[in-house]
């Protein structure tokens, strides 16, 4: 099975998200929308894929807004009609972050600024904890999605949605790949001072992510899992069974 990843810049990295993913027997093939020269000026031209290609996709985040022309103007319209047809097609597509609000956009919801910026570990309020479960999880977002017609909302938090299903695709506003090193990777490239405009402390940040690095890689196994079986319909097959993610001390953040 093939599994197409977009990552939009060059700090992320599939995480435990990919391996769990690996595990369940998908080749993944991770393409990079904006190479890291040009991370500061990330309106370049890309060529998507055609969605037909692929059994699952997953599009995970990025530091930019998606109505933002300026930045991703030269290639967001591309992969908004991969999303759509995608979604015409049956393929199923995991979106995180920015790739949950592409997802929203592409199939006739929106995006738009969130009432407040959201850094940090924070607990959602979730009606299904089998597949997301309280958390916390890691977040970095200024946006929020606004609905498309016909998804369901699974969890959201005080500034909106967190997770949201449509056909056989789910879209989640944390970050289930989070990592020590995904964190710091943000923090080197321009996310140290967005966090102290915000008034977050970096160093507290990535220490929180340090204890909370076990947690959260079986939160992402658990999420994959339930995705893959519940969402996109693609009974995985028997492999070792996911530790449910933490729900003590949810609902707080850093941020």
């Amino acid at each position: 099975m093939r599994a197409l990843v977009i990552r939009h810049e060059h700090v992320t990295r599939p995480g435990e998200v990919g391996a769990r993913l690996a595990e369940h027997g998908y080749d993944l093939t991770v393409l990079t929308v904006v190479p890291e020269d040009r991370h500061h000026t990330p309106d370049v031209s890309f060529d998507f894929p055609d969605a037909g290609d692929w059994d699952l996709i997953t599009v995970f985040g990025a530091p930019w807004s998606v109505y933002d022309d300026t930045a991703v103007g030269g290639w967001i319209g591309g992969e908004l009609a991969l999303l759509r047809k995608a979604h015409h097609l049956g393929v199923p597509v995991l979106g995180v972050c920015f790739g949950a609000q592409a997802l929203s956009a592409a199939l006739g919801g929106g995006v738009e600024p969130a009432p407040r910026p959201e850094i940090g570990w924070y607990g959602v309020d979730t009606d299904d904890p089998g597949l997301i479960t309280p958390g916390p999880w890691f977040q970095w977002h200024h946006d929020r999605c606004v609905l498309p017609p016909g998804a369901v909302e699974v969890a959201r938090g005080a500034v909106g949605p967190q997770a949201f299903r449509v056909g056989r695709s789910l879209g989640v506003q944390f970050h289930p790949e989070a990592s020590p090193a995904l964190v710091r990777g943000f923090l080197a490239n321009g996310g140290e001072a967005d966090c102290l405009r915000n008034g977050v402390d970096p160093r507290g940040l990535l220490a929180r992510t340090r204890d909370l690095e076990q947690a959260a890689r079986s939160a992402a196994r658990h999420l994959v899992d339930g995705f893959l079986d519940r969402v996109a319909g693609t009974r995985p097959g028997p492999v070792p069974g996911p530790v449910p993610g933490p729900g003590a001390g949810a609902g707080t953040g850093d941020g």
